[in-house]
């Protein structure tokens, strides 16, 4: 085993050595997007894409007006799966705009700019082609990548801890119904998995954002294969050919085969990476759901490898993440004096993984925006007061479209400790009542020539982390 990683290292060296030298013609930035479900990952690459093909809504991102132009090109990974631009732009766009589907596995796009050269020797050499190589993947993915540290005991006992605390009575019943020392049983090892499953999304249904292996939520290809066919036990004896031995092989077949591949192959060959977090869907949820994300956040980070890279790990093709985004996304469902509260929020629920990447040598930033905007703003009046609000079309239960509405949500905190202590703290419910922060569908788009569709803050997104490196 220790060969064939000697040997798998080599063969990367050799392939990221023969990238350094084609990228000294074509220089490539990979742009890793990320984001727990319902984030907006798909949202926020296609009108990533489509507002650096179409400038004209994105006065902060200033080298966009050295582009002179940028389009699509094949992907340089043959055995990634492309990301479907234009069937979501198709969409937002639509007569009668939808959502597109959310991210269920590994996708990649390649946008190739032609960028004009800037400073003194700008009139001496002609534009340059940079291509930009956006990998997007699921956050769920990402928390697998702390399961490298931890053995199956390990992994088992904060897992049933942690449904046990989410109230994961039906996985507790099947599991107190099978002997983990008894000769393994095929069915009842498939039935273990479909019933952790089963609670592994009733708990993210609750709240729960720390919930592992990730692929149980979102499989990809990988979906009722036998590598997804374990489910945490308690300690015990483990003869073997006994269930219990074969679910720990099972857990160190998935490290070794499904979570490693994807840290080799995709994430640590990385430039530049966006974390998008739905805040408000947290907090609607309630106080343990923000202290969940909090801390789902420490543990995501804690897979980065941040920090600047020199010239000659750069020339060989070595990479690492120098630049580091986290988006609270959503930010049209506030009104726009609400978004520096959003913002302070973010910074403070992330603020020890953020640290410890500035300490590492990274660039980091924290935003609130919103990739395509689906609402507008108006104030009202209220029992003689005004009030901000935000006007647009609701989602219905089943996820439709449904009718339009305006409405307050109340007002964010000026400091973020009145909601992030109470969640440290086990609280149950916000002491100052619910905030009505509801979900909004995408308002119908009418796109002029040269403008891409609209947004909040989506080009100080390209500026932190694309605008170097044109």
């Amino acid at each position: 085993m220790v060969i064939g990683r000697l040997a798998d290292a080599v063969t990367r060296g050799v392939g990221d050595l023969a990238h350094g030298v084609t990228e000294a013609f074509d220089p490539t930035l990979r742009l890793g997007v990320t984001g727990l479900s319902r984030a907006g990952k798909s949202v926020f690459i296609t009108s990533l894409v489509a507002n650096l093909i179409d400038r004209g809504r994105m006065p902060g991102f200033t080298a966009g007006s050295r582009i002179e132009t940028a389009f699509l090109q094949p992907q340089p990974d043959d055995t990634v799966p492309r990301f479907d631009y234009e069937g979501h732009l198709g969409s937002l766009t639509a007569r009668a705009p939808h959502w597109p589907e959310g991210t269920r596995a590994v996708s990649e796009l390649r946008l190739s700019l032609r960028v004009r050269p800037a400073g003194m020797l700008a009139g001496l050499r002609g534009p340059r082609t940079v291509h930009l190589d956006i990998v997007d993947y699921p956050g769920e993915w990402l928390l697998d990548l702390g399961l490298m540290e931890k053995d199956y005991d390990e992994w088992s006992a904060r897992a049933l801890a942690r449904l046990g605390s989410w109230g994961a009575t039906d996985y507790a019943a099947a599991m107190a119904a099978v002997d983990p020392a008894a000769k393994l049983e095929e069915p009842v090892a498939q039935s273990l998995a479909r019933t952790y499953t089963a609670a592994l999304h009733s708990a993210r249904k609750a709240g729960a954002y720390d919930l592992t292996p990730g692929r149980f939520l979102l499989p990809g290809e990988l979906e009722g294969s036998p590598a997804l066919t374990f489910a945490p036990l308690p300690p015990g004896e483990a003869p073997r050919g006994s269930l219990r031995r074969e679910m720990a092989r099972r857990f160190e077949a998935y490290k070794s085969h499904v979570v490693r591949p994807f840290f080799r192959d995709h994430f640590a060959r990385l430039d530049r990476q966006v974390v998008l977090l739905d805040v408000l869907g947290a907090i609607r949820r309630g106080p343990r759901a923000v202290e969940e994300m909090r801390a789902a956040m420490a543990d995501i980070l804690m897979a980065f490898r941040p920090g600047a890279i020199g010239w000659l790990m750069s020339l060989l093709g070595g990479r690492r993440v120098d630049r580091l985004l986290f988006a609270a996304t959503k930010a049209d469902h506030l009104h726009h004096t609400q978004h520096a509260r959003l913002t302070a929020l973010l910074e403070a629920m992330v603020k020890e993984a953020r640290a410890r990447a500035d300490f590492a040598g990274a660039d980091t930033k924290a935003i609130s925006m919103a990739a395509l905007r689906a609402t507008v703003e108006e104030t009202r009046e209220h029992d003689g007061e005004s009030l901000p609000v935000v006007r647009g079309r609701l989602m219905t239960g089943d996820g439709t479209p449904g009718r339009e509405a305006a409405l307050y949500p109340g007002e964010l905190p000026s400091d973020p400790a009145h909601l992030l202590v109470p969640a440290r703290k086990g609280a149950e419910a916000w002491l100052d009542g619910d905030y009505d922060l509801m979900e909004f569908a995408p308002a119908p788009l009418t796109l002029r020539p040269g403008e891409g569709p609209p947004h909040i803050r989506l080009d100080r997104a390209a500026e932190f982390l694309l605008a170097d490196r044109l």
